[in-house]
């Protein structure tokens, strides 16, 4: 009896033995390569199970396909819009052990056959990134009634990597490494995701899968990451190498499309709020600003200036709006200029919801976040012709109409609440709401640049947008950051969305300054006398003073020259709003960078110090261009039971490999030290990199005011420096054709020369001679935001190359 037992286990263990070796025979079968085949552009690969190709786009620009299936099935991306004509030159070979190679003129991309699994490495074998053995998988699900597919890549991740990217999360922990924790990649209010991640090992990745998708950090204890999109018929993936971060952001934008222009005007101060209830209010926030002397350059209407007629009437209240040219005229003859908020959503009872709906154009989606309308429908923005038809409607009412210079988008997630499978199960044009879950406000933003660009000539677009995906750069638009609270926790929050979303290939990023709304005051409004508000006002302020676009937005009134603020408040905001105009000649030259080169302004210190690893997880400091070091102030320090002497400094990293000079004081420092930089309520701690030319114009009240005053050069020494000075005629599309001028701008610091280029370009309204007030900084000496009143040298420039001598 005790030997039939034990021989009843061993057959049981044998069992298990081979049932176990049987199930690891088909993943292994299942993973591995049968042949291949070389195309023009790449590699088809056939699988025991399904197919994989491997497309090279460019020398370091890649893309893999993966699909269980015997064919892949028919795809128009929506993200890249590269049609990559030019193809690019490899080669293919075999080794001995069985793995395929492939070989551009950047990269050697080796095939395991055994497992599909590819790695990456330099020409000189240097691993850059690799897929893990359990690389890509396909595993049928349900998800709303719907059977589907989830769709997994996987990667090995080096303990000394960090990961960067992933949209704009504005509730997301305070962290801005990825490496070792997770991500929902699924847009809905108040939280983002644009599929794109950049690592300091010198790749990028890019995910073409528009579903509700998760980011996965931390496998296999922190050495693997993943990447789970819910739906899916296909894993398509798109590799780029670097290694620098701004090498990887130009083949990025290159693939899903170029940044353009804004006006200039984009680049001073928005003043909003929650919300400007008459044209007189509006009126009289413009005699205000320019009474009081304050630089501002729009003026923005925000939501229900429709009512009580239907949302999506796209008709202005006429008791609270009389006259709404009138209203922008009056703007216009101040220099300033007018955004409206638009939704993509339609109430029932208006021509512009039945003309849609008679041509199938609406969704089921409803509008469903702080009330219900039963009818408030969204249109269905993936189908071309929905998209014309709603620009014709927004077009002829708000700006043939009225004449409204930009539009803030805002609900384009679409925003239904919590109805989540709701809009999983909605049919769009192109196919059910699940596999397109993440891409309505990219398809939605197409349209309007597109009907802007054919029908609105000589002004440039902007779009404010309260979500973005991959590719929505080249929509003219902005990412802003939602209704994010009026806490101290909520402006520490944004600081790394801000650099996380501009790593993600958006150039052009914002939040409400101050915060939108308080969940401890009545209808939300906070009490902005109280001298805590007044802080996480001021540190807000000073923040987005160095964003890529600037400004003010939330409930309840805090305008400049609001009474809300005290004088040693208005003071405070007044010298950072001024900082601002007159760094508008940096600011504008690196805007004419992102179109022509795809530069990034709001800069993770790994673009600039990714062998620094001391900068992976500093969550609050980044660089501004090439220039500045900015290091917000977060917490609150002055008032309220946490304000102290001893806590009147933060942290600052000085990166190693330069030198800096404090913005305020001209005092250099070393590199590779942390300091404890005086952080007053007037101060936000900013430092300069040795090697850098800092163009600064005059006191202005609006951009494009005085713009043949004189311009100051500032020189931070210690290393050799170039800047572009660029000029157009800021606000149309001629810049396209030519029409701009650049001054190439260099410091040669062993010789303590500064030369200026023959300025290359010419356009309508060029200053033809201009005076450069040339500024070597040191402590006490072109220092702070004040206009320096003894130059080094000035010279008059009048577009032929200019050698300066300084001591």
């Amino acid at each position: 009896m005790q030997i039939k037992l034990k021989s009843q286990k061993a057959n049981k263990i044998k069992c298990i033995i081979i049932l176990v070796l049987s199930l690891l025979s088909v993943k292994i079968t299942r993973a591995s390569v049968i042949s291949y085949a070389k195309k023009a552009d790449g590699v088809v690969f056939k699988l025991d199970k399904g197919l994989m190709e491997i497309k090279v786009c460019k020398a370091d620009i890649i893309e893999v396909k993966y699909t269980i299936f015997n064919t892949f099935p028919e795809k128009h991306s929506l993200t890249v819009n590269n049609l990559w004509k030019e193809k690019a030159p490899f080669r293919v070979s075999e080794q001995h052990g069985g793995d395929v190679i492939i070989v551009t003129a950047k990269l050697i991309i080796t095939i395991n056959k055994a497992t599909n699994a590819i790695t990456y490495t330099d020409l000189k074998g240097n691993i850059i990134n690799a897929e893990t053995s359990e690389n890509k998988t396909m595993n049928a699900a349900t998800i709303a009634g719907i059977g589907t597919y989830n769709c997994t890549t996987a990667f090995n991740s080096p303990a000394d990597e960090a990961l960067f990217g992933l949209g704009c999360h504005p509730e997301d922990t305070l962290s801005i490494n990825y490496k070792g924790r997770n991500q929902s990649m699924l847009i809905k209010y108040m939280t983002g995701a644009i599929p794109v991640m950049l690592s300091t090992k010198g790749y990028g990745l890019l995910w073409d899968n528009y579903s509700a998708s998760n980011f996965y950090g931390a496998e296999a204890n922190n050495t693997q990451y993943k990447y789970v999109s819910e739906s899916g018929k296909m894993i398509d993936y798109y590799f780029f190498y670097g290694p620098g971060f701004d090498r990887i952001i130009d083949l990025y934008r290159t693939a899903t499309g170029k940044a353009p222009m804004y006006p200039k005007w984009a680049f001073g101060l928005f003043q909003s709020q929650d919300r400007y209830k008459t044209q007189a209010e509006i009126l009289g926030v413009k005699d205000h600003y320019r009474n009081n002397h304050i630089p501002v350059d729009a003026v923005v209407q925000d939501w229900y200036w429709w009512s009580p007629l239907p949302i999506g009437s796209h008709i202005m209240n006429k008791e609270r709006y009389p006259d709404p040219k009138a209203l922008i005229d009056e703007l216009h003859k101040a220099n300033m200029h007018a955004m409206i908020s638009i939704w993509p959503v339609f109430g029932s009872g208006t021509n512009d919801f039945d003309a849609l709906k008679s041509k199938g154009f609406l969704t089921s989606i409803t509008w469903d976040n702080f009330v219900t309308h039963t009818f408030d429908t969204y249109y269905d923005a993936h189908n071309p012709k929905a998209r014309d038809l709603y620009w014709a409607q927004a077009r002829d009412s708000l700006i043939k109409r009225y004449g409204w210079d930009a539009w803030w988008v805002d609900q384009c997630e679409p925003d239904n609440g919590s109805l989540l499978d709701e809009r999983r199960k909605a049919d769009f044009s192109v196919g059910k709401g699940i596999d397109f879950f993440n891409s309505y406000a990219l398809e939605h933003a197409k349209g309007l640049y597109k009907g802007w660009r054919n029908d609105i000539a000589g002004k440039r677009a902007f779009f404010l947008v309260r979500q973005a995906f991959a590719g929505s750069q080249r929509a003219a638009v902005t990412l802003w950051s939602s209704d994010v609270t009026t806490t101290f926790r909520a402006l520490k929050s944004q600081v790394p969305q801000g650099i996380n979303a501009c790593v993600s290939g958006m150039p052009y990023w914002t939040s409400d300054i101050g915060g939108y709304i308080s969940h401890t005051s009545p209808e939300g409004i906070p009490d902005w006398k109280d001298p805590q508000q007044r802080e996480l006002f001021i540190r807000w302020f000073q923040f987005g003073t160095f964003c890529p676009i600037f400004r003010i937005h939330g409930k309840g009134e805090r305008a400049l020259f609001s009474d809300n603020w005290d004088d040693k408040t208005k003071a405070i905001l007044l010298k950072y709003d001024k900082l601002r105009y007159r760094l508008l000649p940096y600011n504008y030259s690196l805007a004419a960078k992102v179109t022509r080169e795809n530069y990034t302004i709001m800069r993770a210190l790994s673009f600039d110090f990714r062998n620094d690893k001391n900068v992976y997880n500093i969550p609050d400091q980044y660089m501004f261009g090439p220039a500045f070091l900015v290091n917000p102030v977060t917490q609150q320090l002055y008032t309220g039971k946490s304000g102290s002497s001893e806590m009147k400094t933060r942290k600052v990293y000085l990166p190693e490999g330069a030198r800096w000079y404090n913005f305020w004081t001209g005092e250099p420092l070393n590199g590779g030290q942390t300091i404890d930089a005086e952080a007053p309520i007037d101060m936000m701690p900013l430092y300069v990199r040795a090697g850098s030319i800092v163009p600064m114009g005059p006191n202005i009240e609006y951009a494009t005011e005085n713009p043949g005053d004189a311009i100051e050069l500032r020189i931070y020494p210690g290393a050799n420096a170039e800047f572009k000075f660029y000029e157009d005629e800021n606000d149309n599309y001629n810049y396209e054709k030519g029409k701009s001028s650049t001054v190439t701008i260099k410091w040669n610091d062993k010789l303590r020369l500064l030369k200026l280029s023959d300025r290359t370009g010419t356009f309508s309204g060029m200053v033809t001679k201009r005076k450069f007030n040339i500024v070597l900084v040191k402590p006490g000496h072109g220092a702070d935001g004040g206009v320096t009143g003894n130059a080094d040298k000035s010279v008059s420039y009048q577009g032929k190359a200019i050698t300066v001598k300084l001591k």
